[in-house]
C-alpha cells in the first residue's frame, strides 16, 4: 500500500523499497519516495528503536506514523538521501531513539 504526501515539489508515493530488518534492538525500513509523475525517485532508511515502533512491527502501519514527519522534513531529508547516494554511494540513514523521536 502506497502513502503519499503533498510537498512544495509535487506528490510524493511512500513504499517500502524492501521488507523491513531486525538490527539489535532496532527495526529498520527502506523507503522509497516517488513523485507521482515519476520524474524523481530517491530512497532513505529509517532505523527505529523497538521500543519506539510499537506493534505490530508493519511497513505501512510505520510509514503511515512517519508521514507528517517526511512532510515536515521533506527538502532536508531529500538533499540528504541525494546526497549520500550520489557522492558517498551509501543509502542515507535517520535514526528514531530515546534522543530523536521524530513521530514516535
Amino acid at each position: 500500500m502506497a502513502t503519499e504526501i503533498v510537498t512544495g515539489r509535487g506528490v510524493y508515493r511512500l513504499i517500502a523499497a524492501a521488507p523491513l530488518e531486525y538490527v539489535k534492538s532496532s527495526v529498520v525500513l527502506t523507503v522509497a519516495m516517488e513523485r507521482t509523475d515519476g520524474i524523481e525517485r530517491f530512497v532513505t532508511r529509517c532505523r527505529i528503536a523497538q521500543e519506539l515502533a510499537g506493534e505490530p512491527l508493519e511497513a505501512d502501519r510505520i510509514i503511515e506514523r512517519l508521514k507528517g514527519w517526511f512532510v515536515r522534513e521533506f527538502e532536508s531529508t531529500r538533499e540528504a538521501a541525494l546526497k549520500a547516494i550520489r557522492s558517498e554511494r551509501r543509502l542515507h540513514e535517520i535514526t528514531f531513539d530515546q534522543a530523536n523521536r521524530g513521530p514516535f
